[in-house]
């Protein structure tokens, strides 16, 4: 009796495994039948516009504004002092504050490729 229980197993399991295979086929080929065929050709769009490289322009090295946020930095200050009955100019380092401000920085020519549109 144990050989018909362990026949009866097998090919129980036998037929679920090639069920399950067969399902998984027929799967795969419905899939692939529902799937689109892939193009021959390359996807290049030449007439949007829409690529990133026939975007990019040439800039040329400009001067452009700039704003600075206050900040502390070191720089030589001139001190006028009068010491012991004379005049005396020195220069020293010291932490200066510098307000915000808008500076001038030269942008080195590049390409530019962003997108315009």
């Amino acid at each position: 009796m144990t050989t018909r229980i362990s026949a009866r197993r097998l090919l129980a399991g036998a037929a679920a495994t090639g069920l399950l295979a067969g399902g998984a086929a027929l799967g795969m080929s419905g899939t692939a039948a529902a799937a689109p065929a892939p193009a021959s050709a390359p996807s290049v769009v030449t007439g949007d516009h829409h690529g990133h490289h026939d975007r990019c322009e040439w800039k040329k090295g400009h001067w452009e504004k700039k704003w600075v946020p206050g900040h502390w930095e070191k720089k030589w200050v001139h001190h006028d002092t009068w010491r012991h009955g004379h005049h005396s100019h020195e220069w020293k380092v010291k932490w200066v504050y510098v307000p915000a401000h808008w500076d001038h920085v030269w942008v080195k020519a590049h390409w530019d490729c962003h997108h315009h549109h």
